[in-house]
């Protein structure tokens, strides 16, 4: 079967698939109950399972059952089957969800809030030859009239995540000297390349990744913080679905980073590609186009969203070409009108520099998809990566090209991606500092810049996963 996740996920024991001769090395939980001795396995013919204890009696034998929470702690495949991901987080989820909430008592309904990325609009927007703005208001009247009640554009979040990660290295920039690992600093936005990472090279790579959350994750702690307390509601009481390019994003909102213990509820509840969104649509009968549009939501009245915002830098959320900018302005007082990328061996691998009366003051880097991931590691693995700050990214061309995004009917994906790109490139960009609401944010619900709050809603850890000695590791 095809796999839907990252390239930087579908090699060997990092595949989604399991074939018939490979074995989830989870270990599993077995109840041994006293006087139990010696019994036989007997399988029927429909597959079941029945324990026959030495008296004769027969028991039937329930399935092990592997969570998304049990595969990401293990050090073998992503997931045993495709199913674990579809039955907990898909657009069937999402409807089940919504019926019930709609037959439930008024006090028992919970508050939905859908929460769409830019790269899923421009996807969606090139399908049905919209433009974004009128693709964000479409995609929003149609939420609200299956039952979600607030629509959010996750570049609102996404302004956190930059200003983060520009604080972030400026701060470890300013202290390399006290610290062999504290450069080059490696985006972290991508749940496949992170995956990667804390399964295959944690030692090397783990203490260069930024700390700063994803957008989505960032999104995750307005809607379930700020936005429950100011609808008067605990977290528990909202239902958050994000719509993002990639199925990487189910595993990143699974984290049990982004659980919140106390009320027993994920930051983000469920992750819904592009594609299901389309199904979406296609099941419930709707053509886009004919909807009639509606404006996005705000978060709060420091806040003005009617129409979608973006960022310059790409189709992946520009964080080197906002950390660069920053950094050059912040560390030499450098303000820089453009941003100059220079590809190496293939568009994928790209370097940004800023010079000096000949001396290089900064070089950056991005690297998209597993055989660019594959050079940079081999680069730090010598000691001889020459990079402050690298946009890591698994999927080749980045998120617009992630495989939840909407494929070519006519098969000509490359026509597509290009497309695509232009449309998302036309929506307004802004710079983070300057987005309506964020400074406000910043002082009345996460008490300042750089404070304890901030630091606990805005940054994640890693993780190392310890290998198991799988005889079909990776082999470098």
């Amino acid at each position: 079967m095809a796999s839907l996740f990252s390239g930087a996920l579908q090699l060997t024991d990092l595949d989604d698939f399991i074939g018939p001769s490979q074995d989830c090395i989870k270990p599993m939980k077995v109840d041994k109950k006293p006087g139990s001795g010696v019994a036989k396995i007997h399988i029927e013919d429909d597959g079941s399972y029945f324990q026959v204890s030495q008296d004769g009696g027969m028991r039937k034998l329930e399935k092990a059952k592997i969570s998304l929470n049990d595969c990401l702690a293990c050090s073998g495949c992503i997931t045993s089957a495709e199913s674990v991901l579809i039955t907990q987080q898909s657009h069937e989820e999402l409807r089940k969800i919504l019926n019930a909430n709609k037959a439930a008592e008024p006090d028992h309904r919970k508050l939905v809030v859908a929460s769409v990325s830019p790269q899923s609009v421009a996807s969606l927007a090139a399908r049905f030859q919209l433009n974004p703005t009128d693709t964000a208001r479409k995609l929003t009247s149609f939420f609200k009239k299956i039952g979600v009640h607030y629509v959010f554009d996750t570049a609102f979040s996404r302004n956190f995540s930059l200003i983060e990660s520009q604080r972030e290295f400026v701060q470890r920039f300013r202290s390399q000297a006290d610290s062999r690992q504290a450069l080059p600093v490696l985006a972290s936005t991508c749940p496949g390349w992170i995956c990667y990472a804390e399964k295959t090279h944690s030692s090397l790579l783990l203490p260069h990744l930024s700390t700063a959350r994803s957008p989505q994750q960032v999104m995750g702690a307005l809607v379930k913080d700020f936005f429950a307390q100011q609808q008067h509601l605990t977290p528990d009481r909202l239902y958050h679905v994000t719509v993002m390019p990639c199925y990487d994003k189910k595993l990143e909102a699974s984290r049990p980073d982004f659980f919140n213990q106390e009320f027993q509820t994920r930051d983000v509840d469920c992750v819904i590609t592009t594609g299901e969104v389309f199904r979406l649509l296609e099941e419930e009968g709707v053509s886009l186009p004919d909807l009639e549009p509606a404006p996005l939501d705000a978060l709060s009245s420091y806040v003005s969203a009617e129409e979608p915002t973006s960022h310059r830098g790409g189709g992946s959320g520009g964080y080197l070409e906002h950390v660069f900018r920053h950094a050059a302005r912040e560390l030499f007082g450098i303000d820089m009108a453009e941003v100059t990328y220079k590809p190496l061996r293939n568009k994928d691998f790209q370097e940004v520099t800023l010079e000096r009366d000949g001396q290089v003051l900064l070089h950056f880097a991005t690297a998209y998809g597993f055989r660019n991931i594959q050079n940079l590691v081999q680069k730090l693995k010598r000691g001889r990566c020459p990079y402050h700050y690298v946009e890591v990214m698994a999927c080749p061309s980045g998120c617009l090209n992630g495989g939840g995004q909407l494929g070519a009917p006519d098969g000509r994906s490359k026509e597509l991606l290009q497309q695509v790109g232009q449309l998302y490139r036309e929506v307004r960009t802004q710079l983070p500092e300057d987005a309506p609401g964020v400074l406000e944010l910043y002082g009345h619900w996460l008490q300042g810049e750089g404070s304890d709050k901030a630091s606990r809603l805005l940054h994640t850890r890693y993780h190392a996963v310890e290998g198991a000695g799988s005889g079909f590791s990776i082999k470098w």
